[in-house]
């Protein structure tokens, strides 16, 4: 679970620090209390993990001179500050310096929670960007992420640390779910452009004017950002979805890729989620900038692929949500291990991650089982091709039809019990195992 937020009470008057800090305590607030600006700039990093609330009438230091300091330190940081009537002029001049806000003596205390509530929330959401970047900055964390023990995904890092060190486009494909941003991610971290830009387009979020203008320019008035290969320039431009680049938008990147020469200045990752049946992403790609992107290659492989990894994944995913919810993890029984090991992941990483935090909400309710959870899951396949050029509802169905088999083999032929362990209502279970040419009669004993 994560850390109450810190409030660091500063005040000259005890009886105020006192009253303050026992109010905020009630709400759940860790806080610390100080005597002086002085003694709070020296326990108050860039990295607080917390607010602080300050009077603006102190000695020796006052609260403006204090929130200089604050904000010279860290600008980000949230500071309350605590005027009287007469003071709010300067509470004004303040907030132009770069307090959160500020409360009148004598302040209602519900107001005071409510402005800390809000400005913890400000606080929190900074430091989570801040590590998020760090991360994305870390090659080393992000190969952490990258996680598994099987030899594809061993083999998937000693690529990307390869391509890393090279200089030309890259084209990372794979089926949806599978990690390709973060492969994105820990190319850049891990190469020669790490400490230059890295910029993150989805090609097929914006019509095709505005793509143009995010990518190339010019930018309209009214428009605050920087065209991404200008604020990008020297290091990486990652362009997501890239089957969906209108053909004008092709051509005028493969002028762009054209103009830099080789080595190119800035590199472009390519990403890939074509999944089309009797189609390839060479099919909807000019062919000149297709060979450009695919200079060189990064496939990240299926879940289905990676062994064990599924496993370990899924323990460590259970343990972090039950830690998260505040409750114990669920046992995995050996069937379910198959099970899981078995499945055929459609939507791969970010099905496991969605599915764990499922099996841990289900488990505190004390219902269901995983192998409903993954019956589920199975019944919302699109129809896309799987990087092994199969249909990905060839896998499903086979994955299905042994989950009701092996189900109805250990309940011998109870159909009560296989739709209570699947969740599946009886016409349901009644046409799957006809869809399958499963007979009940072949479990009875």
């Amino acid at each position: 679970m994560r850390q109450a937020m810190k409030i660091a009470i500063v005040d000259d008057e005890r009886d105020m620090r006192q009253s303050i800090s026992q109010w905020l305590a009630l709400s759940g607030y860790d806080t610390q209390c100080f005597a002086s600006a002085y003694d709070a700039l020296a326990a108050i990093d860039a990295d607080f993990p917390g607010i602080v609330i300050s009077d603006i009438k102190m000695p020796m230091m006052d609260g403006i001179q204090f929130l200089r300091k604050l904000m010279g330190q860290d600008s980000t940081l949230p500071v309350i500050l605590i005027t009287g009537h007469g003071d709010v002029p300067m509470a004004v001049e303040a907030m132009r310096i770069g307090a959160f806000d500020f409360l009148e003596k004598p302040f209602d205390p519900e107001r005071m929670s409510t402005l800390a509530r809000k400005a913890a929330n400000a606080r929190r959401l900074t430091l989570d960007n801040r590590a998020l970047r760090r991360e994305l900055s870390d090659a080393g964390l992000l190969m952490k992420k990258l996680m598994g023990k099987s030899s594809t995904m061993v083999r998937l890092r000693e690529e990307i640390l390869d391509i890393a060190q090279a200089d030309g486009h890259v084209l990372i494909d794979g089926e949806t779910g599978t990690g390709k941003t973060l492969a994105a991610h820990a190319l850049h971290a891990a190469g020669t452009r790490a400490g230059k830009k890295f910029v993150l387009l989805s090609c097929g979020a914006f019509d095709e004017p505005l793509l143009m203008r995010r990518l190339f320019g010019p930018v309209l008035p009214e428009e605050s950002f920087l065209p991404v290969f200008e604020e990008a320039r020297g290091g990486t431009v990652v362009l997501e979805d890239i089957e969906t680049l209108p053909e004008a938008v092709q051509a005028r990147l493969l002028s762009a890729i054209n103009s830099e020469g080789t080595p190119p200045e800035t590199r472009i990752v390519a990403i890939s989620n074509f999944q089309t049946p009797n189609k390839t992403l060479q099919d909807c790609m000019r062919q000149d900038l297709f060979y450009r992107l695919n200079a060189l290659s990064i496939t990240v492989p299926p879940l289905r692929q990676r062994g064990d990894d599924i496993l370990d994944m899924f323990n460590r995913l259970i343990e972090t949500f039950a830690e998260d919810y505040g409750c114990a993890p669920p046992s995995v029984s050996a069937q379910e291990a198959a099970q899981l090991m078995q499945a055929p992941w459609p939507g791969n990483v970010r099905q496991l991650i969605n599915l764990a935090e499922r099996a841990v909400l289900q488990a505190r309710r004390g219902e269901g089982k995983i192998a409903s959870l993954l019956m589920s899951d199975a019944n919302e396949v699109t129809s896309v091709v799987t990087t092994e050029g199969k249909p990905l509802k060839e896998y499903v169905e086979a994955f299905e039809k042994m989950l009701i088999d092996n189900t109805m083999r250990r309940h011998k032929g109870s159909i009560a019990k296989v739709m209570d362990e699947l969740l599946l209502p009886r016409r349901t279970l009644n046409e799957k195992m006809a869809k399958y040419g499963l007979q009940r009669s072949a479990y009875l004993n």
